[in-house]
């Protein structure tokens, strides 16, 4: 059996006969699950499709193009109400993820049992993307732009409360604490002690979910979520490759000065 060695400093240390068999049991054990893994999917592909790939791809790529430009004005109106999906999701999840943030942070948060509460309706709105939130929502409130902030919405609260609560429990409590010996209550110690400290990170957070928000707003109207992704997913059931084009020209265009704006915002609070 080949030995295994380890360089800690300027020795070299030699492994335990026991370190290199768990080392090649881990090995074998992965390559093992991979080919199996690997066997699982070959067996559920369509290998003539996959085949025949390159053909189609460059095919329909060929239909994309010249773009019928006469479509831009629709997919701009689509386009604006993508724009309004993720601004006003943003906001409901803003609104829904501070007190929750609060109720999450060790140093802020009422009692124990409250903060586990809180964590499991934060992990339960990062652990399902917004796509699915959308295919619920839809089915409760109907299709159109109201599924898609809620789903977007409720997306955002999971990202936005992790990272706020754990800013909130890193915070210096020195200013805090000055504040308390002011007698002030508890409203009053976390406007004058915790916001001040939490500003800057409170922006940058939310403006960069509104820059993920306004990539996953282009998708969620293929389930019936409003926006440019219900024009997306009508073209291509069209088999109108030429308005795909111009519809993937404006969610690419849209997503770089979402981008940009957000990169600017977050260098200017930090």
């Amino acid at each position: 059996m080949p030995v295994t060695q380890t360089q800690q400093g300027s020795r070299w240390v030699r492994h335990s006969s026991r370190d290199v068999l768990v080392r090649y049991t881990v090995l074998l054990l992965t390559l093992v699950a991979f080919i199996v893994a690997m066997r699982f999917i070959s067996g559920q592909t369509m290998w003539v499709f996959v085949s025949d790939a390159p053909r189609q791809a460059a095919d329909f790529t060929a239909r994309m193009f010249p773009p019928d430009i006469g479509f831009f004005p629709r997919a701009v109106a689509a386009l604006w109400e993508t724009i309004n999906i993720a601004v006003f999701g943003t906001i409901l999840g803003v609104i829904i993820a501070l007190p929750l943030a609060i109720l999450c942070a060790k140093n802020t948060t009422p009692h124990s049992s409250i903060r586990a509460v809180a964590l499991t309706l934060s992990a339960a709105s990062r652990s399902v993307t917004s796509l699915i939130w959308a295919l619920l929502l839809v089915q409760v409130v109907g299709p159109g732009l109201l599924a898609g902030v809620l789903a977007v919405g409720i997306r955002s609260v999971g990202m936005i409360t992790k990272i706020l609560y754990e800013t909130i429990e890193e915070i210096d409590t020195s200013p805090i604490e000055a504040v308390k010996s002011t007698g002030a209550s508890e409203t009053q110690i976390f406007l004058y002690g915790y916001m001040p400290q939490l500003m800057s990170a409170f922006v940058g957070i939310t403006v960069y979910r509104w820059e993920i928000n306004i990539r996953e707003s282009t998708i969620i109207g293929i389930v019936g979520g409003g926006g440019i992704g219900f024009l997306l997913n009508s073209a291509i059931n069209r088999l109108a490759w030429d308005q795909v084009s111009v519809i993937l020209i404006t969610i690419l265009a849209c997503v770089f000065f979402a981008e940009i704006v957000s990169a600017k915002i977050r260098a200017a609070v930090n």
